[in-house]
């Protein structure tokens, strides 16, 4: 129960309180209220019915999901692409970030931090073409495996190639916008510790390992349980607009999996695997704060 203060307050600042009502609307529109439609999962959908007239079937969409071939394959390739991205891109950001951290040319600081952020605006759409004419057969840079001597590389028709170009340009398209965070946070750090550590004859080295780092530490164990929560989002966008047929064995994730059971009409087994995916989330997030919260003995995690 709130205290007549806390009401009086609330009261006092009604008008900040009419500011957020537009955001609260939109979730409420377009995050709550879809939710609804997950009941489609246990039913055996019939459009000339609707969704609360079709007949319930309990967990048969389900079973059909993990009996069918292309689910398993999708959701093997969702985490492989995802680790991958985890394991070469969570770290990226971070290294940029210490970098840039340590540049005291102001002018030559702004434009390399303007250059790695400025691809996360374009659309994958853009850059998947972009990416497509770059690295295909007769694209410049076979030409340059050719003129070297070298036969051409099937970059987007050989699989674990296109892996490869995937997590590469993932990587690039995503660092430099993920590092203006880890930048804030540095912002954030007592320079008087940095004086200090020089008083006390820390060098640059030093003073990273020993006051940067720990300062980055609660900021990181976040988005890495925020990472880790997005493990099933292996990139959509990019995927759709980059692979093809002969790639499908190694690129065809959960969402593109979906996207294609909708155009088939087969709306239970998407909603069935668009709930999967959504509860493995869900027990990633929770499972990776618990972990934060008892390795850090509660000083790191989100709740």
């Amino acid at each position: 129960m709130m205290s007549s203060a806390s009401i009086q307050r609330y009261v006092r600042h009604r008008e900040l309180l009419f500011l957020i009502l537009p955001c609260v609307a939109y979730f409420l529109l377009f995050h709550y209220v879809p939710m609804g439609g997950l009941v489609v999962a246990f039913k055996d959908l019939i459009m000339t019915q609707g969704i609360l007239h079709s007949p319930w079937v309990g967990l048969l969409n389900f079973e059909r999901l993990f009996a069918s071939e292309d689910f398993p394959r999708a959701l093997w390739n969702t985490l492989v692409i995802s680790l991958l991205r985890l394991a070469f891109g969570f770290f990226a950001p971070i290294v940029l970030a210490l970098m840039l951290n340590e540049v005291r040319i102001t002018w030559f600081k702004r434009g390399v931090q303007t250059l790695t952020y400025l691809p996360y605006f374009f659309s994958w759409v853009v850059l998947g073409g972009i990416f497509l004419m770059l690295l295909g057969g007769d694209g410049p840079i076979n030409s340059l495996v050719r003129s070297a001597g070298h036969s051409p590389i099937s970059f987007l028709g050989d699989p674990t190639w296109f892996i490869v170009v995937l997590v590469v340009t993932g990587i690039w398209q995503g660092t430099g916008y993920a590092a203006v965070i880890y930048l804030a946070a540095l912002a954030g750090i007592d320079g008087h510790l940095y004086e200090a550590a020089s008083l006390d004859g820390a060098g640059r080295w030093n003073q990273m390992r020993h006051i940067t780092l720990p300062g980055l530490v609660p900021t990181i164990v976040v988005l890495l349980i925020l990472s880790l929560g997005g493990i099933l989002n292996a990139g959509f966008d990019q995927i759709y607009n980059m692979y093809n047929p002969i790639v499908y064995t190694s690129s065809d994730i959960i969402d593109t999996y979906v996207l294609r059971r909708m155009i088939d009409m087969d709306y239970s087994l998407a909603t069935a695997a668009g709930l999967f995916k959504s509860v493995v989330s869900l027990v990633l997030v929770i499972g990776a704060n618990w972990l934060a919260r008892r390795a850090t003995k509660g000083e790191h995690s989100i709740w």
